[in-house]
């Protein structure tokens, strides 16, 4: 995808065009001369055009011919003219990438930059981010956008990209193991064992799923900013979220979710509800009650090592 960088000087390029030319086999044969007037006599004279990456510096006379002269460097005239100044070169737009540099005898040529596609007119635009739930069928390029579908059972996506693909659920099919919490379109499988219950808690299972729900939610920042400051934290210590745009606030979150505790953990759809993000809390500690009441009834404790299965 190209486009032609505009000129500063479009009467000039007007003039170039507004002559018509003989044809030849359908294509325009280029004028190679022009009808002026003689200084001296007054008499009008046949003169020639100066050729592409020039211009006129001197019409000709009766006795003396044209004067051509190279653009200077900034500067072109891409036909065959008698203009007495080079066309200044263009600049790419916003978006844009130079594709062609401008010389002497052709302006310009731009691209989208990478990342971005042509639309409206020739205005490029960001390539679209796959959201949550959601894979890349098809990558976006100079002249498309990308193409999104929804992961199909079975599969799952907890990022917005514009390049990744929907993954597959883990099977937790190894030796012991089985679901705790089956996946969903926005979330992986989560996996335990019997061994592990001994010691773990349902918190310790939302944990897992928790930045992607927070990449699924598609929260406000100002809601995020709250959030954030209402988490719970050793010592009460809170993280100023006051400035941090949606990148940071998301790894303030993540960095929390890492090193929360169970119980912490716990309280986030609490704190979703408080906020205002009713929907968001009520999604959450459904979840967290689902794992909960799967948990209680999960392993047979006179059974060492033993697994079962609990629908997420």
């Amino acid at each position: 995808m190209t486009m032609v960088c505009p000129s500063l000087l479009l009467p000039a390029l007007l003039l170039l065009l507004s002559a018509r030319a003989p044809r030849v086999a359908g294509v325009a044969a280029p004028l190679l001369t022009f009808r002026d007037t003689d200084p001296v006599t007054g008499n009008s004279v046949e003169c020639d055009r100066c050729p592409p990456g020039t211009y006129l510096r001197s019409s000709c006379t009766a006795t003396s011919p044209s004067v051509c002269a190279p653009c200077p460097s900034g500067s072109y005239t891409q036909l065959w003219n008698y203009i007495n100044k080079c066309l200044r070169c263009g600049v790419c737009g916003h978006n844009q990438a130079v594709k062609e540099a401008c010389a002497a005898d052709r302006d310009c040529r731009c691209e989208c930059k990478q990342g971005y596609f042509k639309r409206d007119y020739e205005v490029c635009h960001r390539h679209r981010d796959c959201p949550a739930g959601q894979g890349v069928l098809s990558p976006g390029t100079a002249d498309a956008d990308t193409t999104c579908h929804s992961c199909s059972n079975g599969t799952f996506s907890d990022s917005v990209s514009a390049h990744s693909n929907c993954s597959l659920h883990k099977g937790c099919d190894a030796p012991g193991l089985q679901l705790v919490l089956k996946g969903s379109s926005w979330h992986d499988s989560v996996c335990t064992s019997c061994r592990e219950l001994r010691s773990t808690d349902g918190g310790d299972y939302l944990k897992e799923i928790l930045p992607a729900f927070f990449v699924h939610q598609r929260i406000h920042m100002k809601r995020l900013r709250r959030i954030l400051q209402k988490l719970p934290t050793e010592g009460g210590r809170k993280t100023r979220a006051s400035g941090l745009g949606l990148a940071d606030l998301q790894a303030h979150i993540n960095a929390w979710v890492a090193s929360a505790t169970a119980t912490q953990i716990r309280q986030v759809p609490a704190i979703l509800t408080r906020v205002g993000a009713d929907g968001a809390g009520e999604r959450l500690q459904n979840k967290l009650q689902r794992i909960d009441s799967n948990l209680q009834d999960l392993c047979d404790p006179r059974i060492e090592g033993d697994v079962i299965v609990v629908a997420g």
